[in-house]
């Protein structure tokens, strides 16, 4: 082995650390001991003292003092990119499951089995490895973002794809449509092992589901009419690599029953085959469902749901992360100026502002679609708020609509167009039962362009 392995373990038992430090230095590692938790972090500050850090942890859940729990949390704080692999008795494994969705790489029950054991510090290595080289090209070359804005949610979405990439678990990311839930399985593809092989996407939505099942599982020549030849399917693609569910919440369920087979045991059965199929393939869901409800109401199985949610990326939409736009627009637009040969130098302060105002239920795919076509009907290389459409900027055309008769002529509408105005809310308000949000719908504006209207028309009491 030509490169250095330390591996730090902390166990208040003497005996198990002799075990596992003379099974790791047959394996070739230099290993640290510490009898707590305490001692473990004294041990850190020392070996950085010296510019030396062990590679991996190995920490006993039960200890007394500081359990494994509380030196997990010390270790992320102080030693983020260091893997932290817990010791547990079998009766604690839902302990040790809880800890991995906090941020733990893996999980070993004691006494740890030596073949067992040496594999999981192993890929534990390599993960570590892989965040210290990502992070060293970072610094020599830049990359861009997966994800526009530095608002909370979107850096919290940034570390579980960091925390979460290199390992095997399986992710259930969350978000509405236009979100970038593709974006995040893309990313944790990236910073997985398995970068190197394919990632291969299905939308579960798209395919009727006799053609699913065939898309996901593959056939054998003559396992139905049309079948001329066998056929791998997607789970055989993505050998090695990642699987990405897209829209999983509208599966069928007897393809959840095959869907949780193929989890728990690594295998497949073609149609019109007999045969099994081992597969070594890491599956990523997504879903604008709420999962949890279909799972109450009967329409998801919940132990394919608890399979598949090891651990959950929620995506925050648009109208929470409101302090991404001016990036989110600078990004894009740098994007659709290249895509349509079209330069924009500059955002006038009232396009901004109108793009805040709007609660953006499409998201980034709508908002990707409003600056292109801005960008397109601008005459000049800067954008206003009037190349943007009615529904976003509250103009007058959509609050006062003309009415016409039976005859097809207009009917009589009052000469002053703000008193024709303020009856229009004034109606609307009573229609939706003064509920602002609905009546900001009906209306086809915003909800704050009908804010500042009732505040116009002293309307704001009611």
């Amino acid at each position: 082995m030509n490169e250095e392995r330390i591996a730090l373990i902390v166990d208040d038992e003497p005996g198990h650390r002799m075990m596992v430090r003379a099974v790791l230095e047959d394996d070739g590692w230099t290993v640290l001991e510490a009898e707590s938790g305490e001692r473990a972090l004294t041990v850190l500050a020392e070996e950085a003292e010296s510019d030396t850090y062990p590679d991996v942890a190995m920490v006993d859940m039960k200890m007394p003092g500081m359990d494994g729990m509380q030196l997990l949390k010390e270790l992320q704080i102080r030693r983020p990119s260091m893997p932290v692999v817990l010791l547990t008795a079998f009766g604690s494994v839902g302990s040790a499951v809880d800890a991995m969705k906090r941020g733990a790489f893996d999980y070993l029950t004691k006494p740890a089995d030596n073949d067992e054991l040496t594999a999981v510090l192993g890929k534990a290595f390599e993960y570590h490895k892989l965040l210290d080289e990502n992070a060293r090209l970072r610094a020599e070359v830049g990359s861009e973002p997966d994800f526009i804005g530095g608002s909370p949610g979107i850096e919290r979405v940034r570390d579980l794809i960091g925390q979460a990439g290199p390992t095997e678990a399986t992710v259930l990311i969350l978000g509405q449509s236009g979100t970038g839930k593709e974006l995040v399985a893309e990313g944790l593809h990236r910073a997985s092992l398995r970068a190197d092989k394919p990632l291969i996407k299905v939308n579960c939505a798209a395919l009727p589901d006799d053609l699913l099942e065939s898309e996901l599982f593959g056939y054998e020549k003559g396992a139905f009419t049309g079948a001329v030849k066998d056929k791998p399917g997607r789970f055989q693609l993505a050998d090695g690599g990642t699987l990405f569910l897209d829209e999983i919440g509208e599966m069928p369920a007897a393809l959840q029953a095959k869907l949780l087979r193929a989890l728990q045991e690594k295998t497949i059965e073609p149609l019109g085959s007999v045969r099994t199929v081992q597969v070594d393939t890491r599956i990523i869901a997504a879903t604008n469902r709420k999962l949890k409800r279909e799972v109450e109401a009967g329409r998801f199985r919940e132990d394919l749901y608890y399979r598949l949610a090891v651990l959950e990326i929620r995506i925050p939409p648009l109208c929470e992360r409101k302090e991404d736009l001016p990036l989110l627009v600078s990004f894009l637009l740098r994007r659709l100026g290249n895509k349509n040969n079209k330069i924009i130098r500059t955002v006038t302060p009232a396009f901004l502002d109108a793009l805040s105002g709007y609660d953006w239920p499409g998201n980034v795919r709508e908002l990707e679609n409003v600056l292109e076509r801005a960008l397109i009907l601008s005459r000049s290389d800067a954008l206003g708020p009037d190349l943007l459409p009615p529904q976003i900027t509250g103009a007058r055309e959509n609050v006062i609509d003309m009415e016409f008769t039976h005859g097809g002529r207009p009917a009589p509408t009052p000469a002053n167009l703000e008193e024709a105005e303020k009856q229009a809310i004034i109606q609307a308000l009573e229609e939706n039962g003064n509920h602002r949000e609905r009546t900001a719908e009906a209306l086809g504006i915003s909800r704050r362009t009908l804010q500042y209207k009732l505040k116009k028309y002293g309307l704001t009491r009611r």
